[in-house]
């Protein structure tokens, strides 16, 4: 055994090789030992504290890619949903017109066989309308007797009105109609108001 203070090393050609070297030579080899050994410990710590952070890093990374992956999913499906918005809001003015014209159209008129021809044309017209409108998930929005929901009708004028509760659709003015379930056009009505 050694019998200086110095800690054995443990491999007898290094003890026998140690032992002419002076014992305060060996004591500040064993303490920058220790020294760099606190060193890389501390090393050690950083580079584990740096590695969950990297982790955490990815995983937020990740996420966030996952989070666009879905949005831009949600727009492709809705950008398919809702491509014919545009042109579908100015087509109603069409079937507008033909509910105008046939609405213009006098009883007795439609009982004219000259006119008979043309009033089932423009009904067969509008019926076309309506059909394509289903097939593409356009539908009229309901307004007759209910009550105003701003997420449906646009209130244009009141009416005095006896019968009906007030805040109640008494007239649709303008049809209005949804896609799919977003709102394409309001439709204008005329509320209910208590009598002056």
């Amino acid at each position: 055994m050694n019998d200086d203070k110095t800690q054995p090393h443990g491999d007898p050609a290094v003890e026998e090789e140690l032992k002419g070297v002076p014992k305060e030579m060996l004591e500040d080899h064993d303490a920058e030992t220790a020294a760099s050994g606190d060193a890389l410990g501390g090393e050690l710590v950083r580079l584990r504290d740096d590695l969950e952070a990297a982790k955490q890093e990815v995983l937020y990374a990740k996420a966030e890619a996952q989070n666009v992956r879905r949005r831009l999913e949600k727009d492709i499906a809705d950008a398919h949903a809702y491509a014919a918005t545009g042109f579908a809001r100015d087509i109603l003015s069409v079937s507008d017109n033909l509910a105008r014209a046939l609405d213009a159209i006098p009883a007795d008129l439609r009982e004219d066989e000259k006119m008979k021809g043309l009033v089932a044309g423009i009904e067969a017209t509008s019926r076309e309308i309506e059909k394509v409108f289903n097939a593409h998930g356009i539908k009229r929005v309901a307004a007759m007797g209910l009550p105003l929901d701003p997420n449906h009708h646009q209130a244009m004028i009141e009416i005095p009105s006896q019968e009906a509760e007030p805040g109640t659709i008494v007239q649709e003015l303008q049809a209005g109609y949804t896609i799919k379930d977003r709102l394409l056009r309001p439709a204008m009505v005329a509320v209910a108001k208590k009598p002056d």
